[in-house]
């Protein structure tokens, strides 16, 4: 099967083709502990497009809005992606393909960077990778460097405005002490600033025309990839449900009016070193 109808009939010659990375993977704000074994409780946690996915796909929508591009949504997850990654279509993103992932979420970012680089080289040239700076579930910050480095295109990290002109990319920079402004010419990966572009909201008749929108279907087979070669470039990784939670000291205070209890308080944070005495530190 072809990857993308789209981009491989190449419509709109003169349009930007702009393809959006994105996670579908656990909701952490889902996961509970439990109490009694002071370890994570993974089953039944839905799975959902997180808001650094959807930031991306924001920005992507807003070069489409200022620029004529195309975006394509694309996903290495569960078949199951394919009903929520409509949610991301009726943002303003144009397709979507998922690309089944045989490993259910454990491969390392040296096999999933090798699965996206085949599909962005299968889905024909095109003009800027977005992504989130990382993603919801691992925070690990390597997808967009690394695939930049595999595809040999400028990388540009943690950008916080985006626009396109004259074939490069002008991107600002938020560097926490300063804002550094660069372009670099096209093409080129960004990867988007937490927090930059709010997703925005989406009204009932967007989310029925996202129904008609293209959605594929991709295994690493159409890719022209195999399983057991992509084993052997990248390890996996678990969720050790064991020791995550420190227990807590359980301490009361009692007694006494306000201003004594607050005196108390302080003591016991200075105590567990929660807090410095001035002129100690």
């Amino acid at each position: 099967m072809r990857l993308s109808t789209a981009l491989d009939d190449g419509i709109g010659e003169a349009r930007v083709k702009i393809i959006v990375l994105v996670k579908y993977s656990m909701d952490v704000a889902e996961i509970r502990v439990d109490p009694a074994t002071c370890s994570l409780r993974m089953t039944g946690v839905p799975k959902r497009f997180g808001d650094l996915d959807k930031g991306a796909v924001e920005a992507a929508v807003r070069l489409k809005e200022s620029a004529d591009a195309f975006v394509h949504v694309l996903c290495f997850g569960p078949a199951a992606a394919q009903s929520s990654v409509k949610d991301l279509l009726a943002m303003g993103a144009d397709e979507a393909t998922v690309i089944e992932d045989p490993y259910d979420g454990t491969a390392d970012a040296a096999v999933v960077v090798r699965v996206l680089e085949a599909a962005a080289r299968k889905s024909g040239p095109f003009d800027l990778i977005l992504c989130g700076f990382a993603s919801d579930d691992g925070y690990s910050f390597q997808t967009g460097p690394r695939l930049a480095e595999r595809l040999d295109v400028p990388f540009v990290s943690y950008v916080s405005q985006l626009s396109i002109d004259s074939g490069a990319v002008v991107a600002d920079r938020d560097l926490e002490d300063r804002v550094q402004t660069v372009s670099v010419h096209l093409p080129a990966i960004v990867s988007v600033a937490e927090e930059a572009f709010v997703p925005r909201s989406v009204t009932l008749l967007q989310a029925m025309k996202a129904q008609k929108k293209p959605t594929n279907l991709a295994s690493l087979e159409d890719l022209g990839l195999a399983k057991e070669s992509l084993e052997a470039a990248g390890g996996y990784s678990a969720v050790d449900e064991s020791g995550v939670v420190v227990n807590r000291q359980r301490r009361v205070l009692k007694g006494g009016d306000l201003a004594q209890l607050a005196d108390e308080f302080i003591d016991v944070l200075l105590s567990e070193q929660a807090l410095v005495e001035q002129g100690s530190a």
